[in-house]
């Protein structure tokens, strides 16, 4: 996929200006770069970066759900969502989380090439992240199963915030797998977007959850012990 592409298929949902364009060619290439030096992404092709990573993140966003809202990107990895959003959304604020410090040091050093002022880095594990109901949104990317995610995400959403899942082609079964998380944690499901991606390259599931009261204070417990038990 081109840049043209993209602009010209997301157009009446998102405009993506000129300047948003270039700073989104200056991320990719950043991402070649460091990629050399580090395991960020196993898309190298700028044409796959544009659509597997770009293309793909904006799926499930426009400028109502996302225009003046605190979010936070979980495992946030190379930057997928939460960078993306941040690029196109300059209205948003994101705070990007991984435990990776390297990865940290990439993202860090994205903002500044792109002069981003709307996008901040967090190196924490993120049941270790001291933000309890603090964000609008928050979204993972390929981070855990959907069971084992909310109990991670959930506590630091705001009452009657949201949790957006950027699910593949399970999708749908991890959300069946989780429904006992969904109920404990207070969620309630108000949107599954399903999308396909062009040139068949897959279906994505981006799965929307209110959360409908404050989560109790045992949440999350410890990584081992969620792994160990998902809810």
């Amino acid at each position: 996929m081109t840049y043209e592409e993209m602009v010209s298929l997301l157009s009446g949902k998102i405009e993506l200006n000129e300047k948003t364009v270039e700073r989104f060619k200056k991320y990719a290439s950043l991402l070649k770069e460091w990629n050399e030096k580090m395991n960020l992404t196993a898309i190298t092709d700028e044409p796959e970066i544009v659509e597997k990573h770009f293309y793909d993140c904006l799926l499930p966003t426009d400028h109502d759900l996302l225009d003046d809202k605190l979010i936070c990107d979980l495992g946030t990895g190379a930057g997928f969502p939460g960078m993306v959003w941040a690029i196109a959304y300059p209205k948003c604020v994101v705070t990007l989380v991984d435990a990776t410090g390297k990865k940290c040091m990439f993202l860090n050093e994205v903002i500044k090439e792109l002069n981003l002022t709307n996008a901040f880095v967090v190196n924490s594990r993120g049941e270790d992240l001291d933000m309890r109901e603090h964000f609008d949104i928050v979204t993972a990317r390929a981070v855990a199963p959907l069971n084992i995610l909310l109990e991670v995400c959930v506590p630091l959403i705001k009452e009657k915030g949201l949790m957006i899942a950027m699910k593949g082609a399970k999708g749908k079964e991890e959300l069946a797998d989780a429904k006992k998380a969904v109920q404990k944690l207070y969620l309630k499901v108000i949107n599954i977007n399903e999308q396909a991606l062009p040139n068949d390259e897959g279906v994505r599931y981006n799965i929307i959850l209110k959360k409908e009261k404050k989560t109790e204070k045992k949440y999350p417990r410890s990584w081992a012990e969620i792994q160990k038990k998902p809810l």
